[in-house]
């Protein structure tokens, strides 16, 4: 065992970043081998061993991390965007929840013989999905745009919801040991819910405030934030036990939703701190994991992982889609897909200790049912839900989209041309001026930047399968291209050099992608270009009219950008690889205006002189 508490800390911390690494690389949900990694170091190696290591401190550092991820969860429910989708996703989180806690509740109460209130706590455990495991779960299966945005509006609004159920049921349990009257049980709920609701809102308005009017140096935001949360979280649970978590999730609401508030650097740190505490955290918990009382449950727990997977939640579809537009086969994909997440596990295992302390025997059987419900739930899905979105015609084809990488003039007027040819485009950029122009375009935008933790987990690339980084900023081209080469492939990643000078000293292509268009069309040339009139055209060859004669008329002010084929597929010209457009192709070219022809001839001449 690693008795050493700093090398134990340290192989955890390389463990999770191995695990991390390989999620990304095989775009699994990291969730999943966080779990293996931890059950081989915990139970099956005997390295790792939480209790002893932790002491008496293990619950106080489960409970900080579980309060850091809800908070983040919480500072990332904008309600403006989920605008469309209310109908669909309030049902989900109110009546679908209830179908799902109950059909489980009932499931564990018959199946595994738990006592009536242990089986109602778990249904409430297990109600939840998440964003770490929805998000990279679409990625790999690629549903439509439509069920995509459901799944993981579902996954973010639920973890808070499905947190304050499992802590009102606890407090329910808990109550009802130390008083029978109904009068008191409902005086604890009530202190759980105004403490929660007052302290979180009241932290949130303050912490607002002070980062709205600057009472704070910039580079004390994201210390400030930590402190509040922990500070508060420490404070709820003080005036009433347990109540911490609903305060953090209502103070990140609260100031997620506050008006003139920059959330944005304090949501990039908050996102690398819940990175490290959920992989740090699973790891500790499935190291805690004890595979005697996982035997015991035997095969009643995959009775409940059954009834979980194939009645609990296509019954919650039903009842959460009736009367809507979706179609059945639409309502088929979202009864498949419902992976347990960091919620889940990270709540049982606190729950599990208080109720043991309380006479609940069984209560030490939560944990391990709650890991079984997240790994089988999560290996399950993952490996079936792509061939089910195949089968059931709701995947979206081979994506032909465009992750662009900019939101300046350049990127906007190349994102219009594409679009105008019916392919789609997505501008990314973290300057919110440019942001703003493309979204008065119509354009479809992400503000944000494209490597950061906040984009794996909110950027949605459903039907994009191409990168085009066309900023001003060589370095931050070649780091989005290093990042997506994986997810679109080496052959799709395209990168505009920033200036002419670019040229002489060409990028690597396995490290920056291959060059957009040719080795003259730098950013300052397009902008130069722009600014003086050129305009993007679409030109359709002909017989009479093919690539030689187009490339005579306009080889001088002209740059060749992309063509399209009778098939209706695009490519992407660059200075490596030869395009032969024939007569029904299309050509998307960005051309100068005429009267600047003859002086364009002549200066080409005499460079050439």
């Amino acid at each position: 065992m690693l008795g050493n508490p700093v090398l134990a800390l340290a192989t955890i911390g390389i463990i999770a970043l191995v695990c991390q690494w390989l999620a990304w690389w095989v775009k699994l949900p990291a969730i999943l081998f966080l779990l293996i990694a931890g059950i081989c170091v915990g139970p099956i190696l005997g390295w790792l061993n939480p209790d002893a290591l932790f002491g008496n401190l293990l619950f106080p550092f489960i409970s900080l991390g579980v309060a850091v991820v809800l908070f983040e969860g919480g500072l990332t429910l904008r309600f403006s965007e989920i605008k469309g989708l209310e109908h669909v996703v309030r049902r989900l989180v109110s009546t679908g929840l209830l179908v799902t806690w109950a059909v489980t509740t009932l499931a564990t109460y018959w199946l595994l013989d738990f006592s009536l209130e242990l089986a109602i706590l778990f249904g409430a455990l297990t109600v939840v999905t998440g964003p770490t495991v929805i998000v990279p779960m679409l990625r790999s299966v690629r549903p439509t745009r439509h069920i995509a945005n459901i799944l993981r509006w579902e996954g973010i609004v639920i973890d808070p919801i499905g947190a304050l159920l499992a802590v009102l049921v606890y407090e329910f349990i808990i109550a009802d040991i130390g008083a029978k009257a109904f009068g008191h049980t409902l005086l604890t709920f009530t202190g759980l819910i105004l403490t929660g609701v007052s302290i979180g809102a009241i932290a949130g308005y303050t912490l607002g405030l002070a980062l709205r009017y600057q009472w704070l140096p910039v580079y004390l935001h994201n210390l400030a934030t930590l402190s509040v949360v922990l500070g508060v979280f420490t404070l709820s649970n003080l005036i009433q036990p347990e109540s911490g978590l609903l305060t953090v999730t209502i103070m990140g609401l609260w100031l997620a939703n506050m008006k003139e508030v920059d959330t944005e650097d304090i949501l990039n740190f908050k996102e690398s701190l819940s990175l490290l505490f959920i992989s740090g955290l699973f790891i500790i918990l499935a190291a805690r994991v004890n595979l005697d009382q996982l035997l015991i449950l035997g095969w009643p727990a995959l009775g409940v992982l059954l009834a979980m997977q194939f009645i609990a939640r296509p019954l919650k579809i039903f009842v959460s889609t009736w009367a809507s537009n979706l179609r059945w086969q639409e309502r088929a994909l979202l009864a498949w897909v419902a992976p347990r997440g960091i919620v889940a596990a990270a709540i049982s295992a606190l729950f599990a200790i208080q109720l043991e302390k309380n006479g609940y025997t069984q209560a030490t059987l939560l944990v391990p049912l709650t890991f079984m419900i997240i790994i089988g739930t999560v290996a399950f899905q993952s490996l079936t839900a792509r061939p089910m979105a195949m089968w059931l015609k709701v995947a979206e084809p081979e994506p032909s989209g465009f992750l662009i990488l900019g939101a300046n003039p350049v990127a906007r007027t190349i994102a219009a041309a594409l679009e105008k040819n019916g392919f789609t485009t997505l501008l990314a950029d973290s300057n919110w001026d440019n942001i703003r122009a493309a979204l008065i375009e119509g354009r479809q935008t992400f503000y944000g930047n494209v490597v950061s933790e906040q984009a794996d987990r909110q950027l949605d690339l459903v039907g994009l399968g191409r990168l085009l980084a066309l900023t001003p900023h060589q370095e931050m081209n070649c780091l989005a291209a290093m990042r997506y080469r994986s997810e679109f492939n080496d052959r799709n990643v395209f990168t505009l050099q920033v200036t002419r000078e670019d040229s002489e000293k060409p990028m690597k292509r396995p490290t920056c992608g291959h060059i957009a268009f040719d080795e003259e069309a730098s950013y300052s040339r397009l902008a130069e270009m722009l600014g003086q009139g050129a305009k993007i055209h679409s030109t359709q060859l002909t017989e009479k009219f093919d690539f030689d004669d187009f490339y005579k008329r306009h080889y001088v002010r002209a740059v060749l950008l992309f063509a399209i084929t009778p098939r209706g597929r695009l490519r992407v010209f660059t200075p490596t690889e030869e395009i032969k457009p024939t007569p029904g192709w299309t050509l998307i070219s960005l051309i100068e205006p005429e009267e600047d022809q003859e002086d364009k001839l002549n200066k080409k001449k005499a460079s050439s002189l």
